[in-house]
């Protein structure tokens, strides 16, 4: 048995639709601008192949949450998402041999210190801090299985700001999947954030914020 200078951190989980078992948390993906409207909404070309950034697995929310307004911020925005739980693992694999790489399917929110991110798009630095900080992914229950043609919701105290269909994704889980293994060796636990509509925007403190998916259990979060 191998000693350990502290005791090491508990395994993040997410509930399972259904089940009594969780989903052992790995590491997060996120794929930037997968809807054509809302590349156009942040000023960028709809047409670019995927691009990826992390976010740490002690980042994750579970879905009725209450969470602190984030420091080091003053435009805390939403960014609804349907997010893909990774059950087998792979490299280098075809968009055929990525939908057999599937285990489930949960609402997310992408949480971002939006004026973070601009000031690091301005000076050309990394995006970590706008998207990767504490209780910053929001995940609902996983949904295990294939998930039908659906529409995704993102309402601030009621009132929808995002909504579109998930077939108006540039990129299909499929294909972000095989994209992302060209990069990385993904192993079950993966969780995948596929990308947002346009409508992003700020969230206050006493917002709450759902993100609804047809056929899954909604990702809530108030900021408190």
């Amino acid at each position: 048995m191998v000693a350990l200078v502290f005791p090491a951190l508990p395994t993040v989980t997410l509930p399972v639709t259904g089940r009594a078992e969780r989903f052992p948390v790995r590491r997060i993906f996120c794929v930037g601008r997968n809807y054509a409207e809302h590349a156009r909404e942040m000023g960028a070309d709809d047409k670019e192949p995927p691009f990826f950034f992390t976010k740490p697995a002690d980042a994750v929310v579970e879905s009725g949450s209450r969470i602190p307004y984030p420091s080091a911020t003053t435009n805390l925005h939403h960014e609804g998402e349907l997010v893909v739980a990774i059950g087998k693992g792979g490299a280098m694999v075809s968009e055929e041999g990525a939908q057999a790489m599937i285990w489930g399917h949960a609402a997310g929110n992408d949480l971002t210190r939006r004026d973070l991110q601009a000031e690091a798009k301005a000076s050309r630095r990394p995006w970590d801090m706008a998207k990767g900080f504490d209780k910053s992914a929001v995940v609902g229950a996983i949904r295990p299985g294939m998930l039908p043609e659906a529409r995704l919701r993102c309402s601030v105290n009621g009132a929808v700001r995002q909504e579109a269909a998930l077939s108006e994704m540039v990129w299909s889980p499929a294909a972000i999947i095989a994209a992302l293994s060209q990069m990385v060796s993904l192993s079950p636990g993966d969780l995948i954030f596929t990308g947002t509509p346009a409508g992003v925007g700020p969230l206050n403190r006493g917002d709450t914020c759902k993100v609804e998916i047809d056929g899954l259990q909604s990702a809530s979060v108030t900021i408190a």
